[in-house]
């Protein structure tokens, strides 16, 4: 400090850096080393990676390079995209949970050849989504890039059973490693069969039997499930029990990781929820959430690595949305989340079929009948219900069956 006119001047709290700062101030992303950039920018949201090409050629060369797919393989997780299916099958529409908009992906080549054009998509798992065509061929494709590969041919002798579920995992997106199930069958003889992408080759069948100390109480009844049951609604209208779902969802399924074992989940024919543990080779029935009489539609989840049911229902002149977890202690079905009756009662009357997924603590619902098609995301922790916007692609609304959640990786391998 000096002293001047008596008085001692204190320094200026404008007073600029010194010069040497200004190095700090003026550091850009083209100083980095090419690991460092590529370090940053694999933190970067998945939807920037499309523009990196129109960026510079150095950011062009690292979307390109193995070294970055390395780097964003080492982010823990990534916002889920949710993959819509569309009556027309022949392209890749994506919602966006990050940037919460949609996105017209390209649709992979393979997938658009003649006897290919009518694949549907029917498990997903990781950074990939499995398609099935008509002929019951098998394709896996990382939606974001655009790869795609079909799997060795199952055994034909598969083709003569029923098939109930189609369940993927994925173990490791940078070396494409995953298992892809089948669970066929005629209830109560149910068997599974799993493609193993490590040997890229389909595992001998194995045989399911049915659990004997059964957690749910209930005896299991073939018939009862083989049959539909018929009966007259209010409305007057004839109603089934056997459940007919979207061409998408017929296989609809989940699978869990439980104290190290795996175990599937599948909606019956008539509505219930059967259990297969793949690692003790068993399976079970879990009880009705609802009479057999009553009119409503399911469907199940996998969220946080546990197993939800999603039911519409009709009571009391009005339609109501729940989120039901069975307590495997006190043996029963308890909500943990539903959609406000001011959002629900719109759907009452109108034959509404709901299709599900879950990621995380959220929960994505297709909602569609002759007279509407909505969508709406459920956040199970908050119980915070949100309507989808809706789809516009060239001027023109787009209305989706149902969809399949998958992180959108660029590393993961086919």
């Amino acid at each position: 400090m000096e002293k001047a006119n008596g008085c001692i001047s204190r320094p200026s709290r404008k007073r600029k850096l010194p010069q040497e700062g200004n190095d700090v101030l003026n550091f850009t992303l083209d100083e980095l080393s090419d690991d460092l950039l590529e370090r940053v920018l694999s933190w970067l949201p998945t939807s920037t990676f499309f523009r990196f090409n129109s960026v510079c050629k150095r950011w062009k060369s690292v979307a390109a390079s193995e070294s970055f797919k390395l780097a964003c393989s080492r982010i823990p997780s990534r916002e889920p995209w949710f993959f819509m299916v569309d009556p027309n099958l022949n392209q890749s529409v994506v919602f966006d949970s990050a940037e919460r908009s949609w996105k017209k992906l390209s649709h992979p080549p393979l997938l658009s050849q003649n006897c290919n054009c009518n694949s549907i998509p029917v498990a997903a798992a990781g950074g990939l989504v499995c398609f099935r065509n008509m002929s019951g061929d098998y394709f896996v494709c990382n939606p974001v890039t655009g790869s795609c590969r079909e799997l060795p041919p199952v055994n034909p002798d598969s083709h003569h059973r029923s098939l109930h579920a189609i369940a993927m995992n994925a173990y490791s997106n940078y070396h494409g490693s995953y298992k892809l199930f089948l669970v066929s069958g005629d209830l109560p003889k149910l068997s599974y069969k799993v493609y193993n992408s490590s040997a890229d080759c389909w595992e001998e069948e194995i045989m399911l039997r049915r659990k004997t100390d059964d957690c749910t109480g209930f005896e299991f009844d073939s018939n009862d499930d083989d049959d539909a049951v018929y009966f007259l609604s209010k409305a007057g209208n004839v109603v089934a029990t056997n459940m007919q779902r979207s061409p998408s969802k017929q296989f609809s399924s989940v699978i869990t990781h439980k104290d190290g074992e795996e175990i599937v989940y599948f909606l019956s024919s008539s509505g219930t929820v059967v259990a297969c543990n793949l690692t003790q080779k068993h399976f079970s029935e879990y009880p009705r959430l609802l009479p057999v009489f009553l009119e409503y539609s399911i469907d199940v989840v996998e969220c946080k690595g546990e197993m939800l049911v999603v039911m519409l229902s009709e009571f009391f002149e009005s339609a109501s949305i729940r989120v039901w977890r069975f307590d495997e202690k006190t043996k029963t079905w308890n909500q943990i989340a539903g959609m406000p009756p001011s959002m629900s009662h719109e759907f009452y009357g109108k034959k509404v079929d709901i299709n599900c997924l879950g990621a995380g603590n959220q929960i994505f619902i297709c909602l569609s009948s002759a007279e509407l098609c909505s969508y709406v995301r459920c956040d199970i922790v908050t119980n915070e219900w949100v309507e989808v916007p809706k789809c516009c692609l060239n001027g023109e609304a787009m209305e989706f069956m149902s969809a399949f959640s998958f992180e959108p990786r660029i590393e993961a391998s086919v």
